[in-house]
C-alpha cells in the first residue's frame, strides 16, 4: 500500500516498496494534515483528493474554526469530520454527492476518530469516548441533514482519562473497539460500549490487523498483542542505528559499556568473567591480561 503524510501545504504519497514519492500540492494557503485533509483558519474545509490524478475532487465546508480529524467509512461512501473545540461539530458526509447527511455536537476536545464495519464510528478525546450510529433508513427517506445519534462509552474507573487514539476491530475482532489513553493504557470496549479490560503497554498509538494489535510505545518500540484476549506476543525488532552498513555482517564481539549495564547484563558479565577464569586455569594460561570487572568488556569466543 501507499503511505501519505503532510509536509506543509504538500501531501507526500510514499510507495515504501519502490522507495518512490509523488506529491499533491494544495493551492490554498493553509497547511494539510492528511489526505481527506482537514484545515484550520478562515473557512476551513475537508479536501478530498484523487491520488492517481493528484487533483482535488471537492472541498466540504461544514466547520467554522477548524477540522481536528477525519475518517472514511470502510466502504468509502461516507466521510466523518470532527471540528476543533470551538466548533464542536461532528459531521457525516456523503462526499460523492457533496451532501451533509448527519450532524451533531460534542462537548469536549476530540483527538481521534475511527469507523467500524458495522455502520458506526467512534470518537475519543478528553474524558470522552462516544459511539455514533448511522440510521440508514432515515437517510434514504429524508433528503436533508438528520441528527446524528451518539452513545457514550461506559468508562468505569477510567472516566478521568484523556484518550488519544482509537481503532475499531475488524475480522475476528469485529464488534470490539480499542483505545489508547495519554497515560499509555490500551483499553478494549465490547459491542455494548462497556470497558471490558485494559493493560499497560505504555503505548502512544495503535493499529489493528484482523487478529493482531500493534502498539507504538516509548523508545521506538512496537509491541504486538493478540486481539481476542490482548495477550502480549512480542516486540518488533528495531531498525539499525544510523550509520550502520546493513550490507555488512555484524561484528562477532559487540562491546558492552559498563556505564549502561542493568542488573541482568552485570550478572551475565560476571558469569563470563568466571567462565574465562576457569578456562585460563584449565589451559594453564595466565589471566594477567584480563581487564578488571567494571571496565569495557569484549564478548568473544575464547582462543
Amino acid at each position: 500500500g501507499l503511505l501519505a503524510y503532510p509536509a506543509g501545504c504538500v501531501v507526500v504519497i510514499l510507495n515504501p516498496w519502490e522507495n518512490t514519492q509523488r506529491h499533491i500540492l494544495n493551492t490554498s494557503r493553509y497547511p494539510q494534515t492528511a489526505p481527506g485533509t482537514p484545515q484550520n483558519g478562515h473557512r476551513p474545509a475537508v479536501r478530498v483528493w484523487d491520488v492517481e490524478e493528484r487533483a482535488q475532487v471537492l472541498a466540504l465546508h461544514g466547520h467554522k474554526h477548524g477540522v481536528a480529524c477525519v475518517a472514511f467509512s470502510p466502504s468509502a461512501k461516507y466521510l466523518v469530520s470532527v471540528g476543533y473545540p470551538h466548533d464542536m461539530a461532528v459531521n457525516v458526509w456523503d462526499w460523492k454527492k457533496n451532501s451533509l447527511v448527519a450532524s451533531n455536537k460534542v462537548s469536549c476536545k476530540v483527538t481521534a476518530v475511527s469507523f467500524s464495519e458495522d455502520s458506526y464510528f467512534v470518537t475519543v478525546g478528553h474524558r470522552h469516548i462516544k459511539f455514533w450510529f448511522l440510521d440508514s433508513s432515515r437517510e434514504l427517506k429524508i433528503n436533508e441533514t438528520v441528527p446524528l445519534v451518539g452513545r457514550s462509552g461506559l468508562l468505569g474507573e477510567l472516566h478521568d482519562n484523556v484518550f488519544c487514539g482509537v481503532a475499531c476491530g475488524r475480522g475476528q475482532m469485529l464488534g470490539s473497539t480499542f483505545c489508547i489513553s495519554s497515560s499509555g493504557l490500551l483499553c478494549q470496549f465490547n459491542e455494548k460500549r462497556v470497558l471490558e479490560k485494559w493493560i499497560v503497554p505504555l503505548a502512544n498509538c495503535l493499529c489493528l490487523g484482523e487478529e493482531l494489535i500493534f502498539c507504538g510505545c516509548a523508545n521506538g518500540t512496537v509491541r504486538i498483542f493478540q486481539g481476542r484476549d490482548m495477550r502480549y506476543l512480542s516486540d518488533l525488532p528495531k531498525p539499525h542505528p544510523l550509520g550502520v552498513d546493513v550490507t555488512q555482517a555484524p561484528p562477532l564481539s559487540p562491546r558492552l559499556h559498563a556505564a549502561c549495564w542493568d542488573t541482568d547484563v552485570i550478572s551475565f558479565a560476571k558469569q563470563i568473567c568466571l567462565w574465562r577464569t576457569a578456562w585460563w586455569a584449565l589451559e594453564g594460561s595466565s589471566p594477567q591480561n584480563a581487564a578488571p570487572f567494571g571496565h569495557d568488556l569484549t564478548l568473544s569466543p575464547s582462543p
